[in-house]
Order: structure tokens, then C-alpha cells, then sequence
């Protein structure tokens, strides 16, 4: 199966293509960004396909990150691999960036749980646990930092996210400390690939998972005849 895996949802703009039965990635690029992923992302997807000699009508199916993240960055992701699967008449699927997180870690500290968490500010963050072995513990959230920590009744856990520091700056000194910390800006490209080779495209679609709304709110528009009124 090839697979052409796309993220643009938090601080990196990236794109790999994955040959899973070659079992490789054959080609990647990853670009640290916090603006700006809408004129990189597809120039940055045509020169991995072509590094990987491959067509688009190639491709068994898209992979892209849905969130939670940068709202403004969803959109460029998930929009590009829609698009570019319809074109190709291959399925998109969707993966969270928490689960693409984690995905890079689970069994790394043995049995430790696994917290994936995500900044999103105000004193909050996105998070989820999952055990060693991948199952789930608590499901995909957004709470207060403290409520995320307090969530953690399994073990010293391994924390992953671009919010790991911030839950291990705000641990509790008396509990199990963390066993390791990975603050890393955004999920590692062919964890996503894998993800998706796996995805259910049923169950997994390629749209926003949004777990709050946008902080930036549009202004009220003043009604019609108020306005006239003051004309």
C-alpha cells in the first residue's frame, strides 16, 4: 500500500509517502513553522512524490492529521488532502494528532501510560492517556492543565506533545514523577503515515476534529435597520 501522509495541524508543515510493504517511508520532508503552511504545503508534496517516482493515480489512499491544532492549519491540510484525493479517486482518512503523538512512544518506557497533550493556551491543554500497550485510557479531551494532570491515576507516565514541558513544569513534586518528557512541536510524519495504512477511511474521515471552538470570534455585525436608523 502507498500512502501519501500529510500535517499541517500545529508548528511544522510535513509530508512523507510510505510504502508499506516495502515497509519504508520513501520519501519525507518536514519544515518547523508556525505560519505560512498554505504556500508551502504544496510545493513541499510535489517534491516528495517526486523523490518517491511516483503519480498521484499511484496512491492507495491520503492520510492527513484532523487536530486538535491550529485551526487555520487544519484547514490547509485537510482541504489539500480532500482535494488531491478526489482528484485521484483514493480515499482520505483522517488521524488525530494526539493518537500520532503517542504513536511514536507507546512501549518506549515499557508499561508507563502515555499522556499525549497539545497547548491550547488560556492555561489548557488538549490531552489524552493511553496505556503501554496502546489502549486507551481517556479519551481526547481539552481541560484546565491541572484537571489534565489530575487525570493521570495510572503510573508514572511518559509525557509527548508540544505541551509535555508544560505538564512537567506543573507536576506534582509528591507523586510518581514522569519517566521520560518528549516536547516535540508536531508528531513525527511517518507515525502518520503508518496510522493511516492502518485507518479505517469509514470511520476515519478527513475533517476537522475540533475539541473547542476558535479563540478568535467574528465581530458582531450591527443589524440592517440600525444601521440605516443612524445613516
Amino acid at each position: 500500500m502507498l500512502i501519501l501522509a500529510i500535517d499541517t495541524a500545529l508548528e511544522a508543515c510535513a509530508a512523507a509517502v510510505l510504502d508499506t510493504d516495502a515497509g519504508e517511508l520513501l520519501a519525507r520532508e518536514s519544515q518547523l513553522m508556525k505560519r505560512g503552511h498554505a504556500e508551502a504545503l504544496m510545493p513541499m508534496i510535489a517534491r516528495v512524490m517526486q523523490r518517491a517516482s511516483l503519480a498521484f493515480a499511484s496512491l492507495d489512499r491520503i492520510a492527513v492529521t484532523v487536530g486538535p491544532g491550529s485551526f487555520t492549519g487544519l484547514r490547509v491540510g485537510i482541504s489539500a488532502a480532500r482535494g488531491l484525493a478526489l482528484a485521484a479517486k483514493r480515499p482520505a482518512v483522517g488521524l488525530t494528532t494526539l493518537s500520532a503523538y503517542a504513536a511514536g512512544v507507546v512501549g518506549q518506557s515499557g508499561t508507563a501510560p502515555v499522556i499525549s497533550a497539545i497547548d491550547a493556551r488560556h492555561d489548557h491543554v488538549y490531552f489524552q492517556i493511553v496505556a503501554g500497550d496502546g489502549s486507551q485510557l481517556v479519551r481526547p479531551c481539552v481541560a484546565a492543565i491541572d484537571a489534565a494532570i489530575a487525570a493521570s491515576q495510572f503510573g508514572a507516565p511518559h509525557l509527548v506533545g508540544n505541551a509535555a514541558n508544560i505538564l512537567a513544569d506543573r507536576w506534582p513534586k509528591e507523586g510518581p514523577q514522569p519517566v521520560a518528557v518528549d516536547a516535540q512541536p508536531a508528531p513525527d510524519i511517518s507515525w502518520i503515515a503508518w496510522l493511516g495504512a492502518a485507518a479505517n477511511p469509514d470511520t476515519n474521515p478527513a475533517r476537522p476534529f475540533y475539541l473547542k471552538a476558535p479563540d478568535a470570534k467574528p465581530a458582531a455585525q450591527t443589524p440592517l435597520a440600525a444601521r440605516a436608523a443612524t445613516s
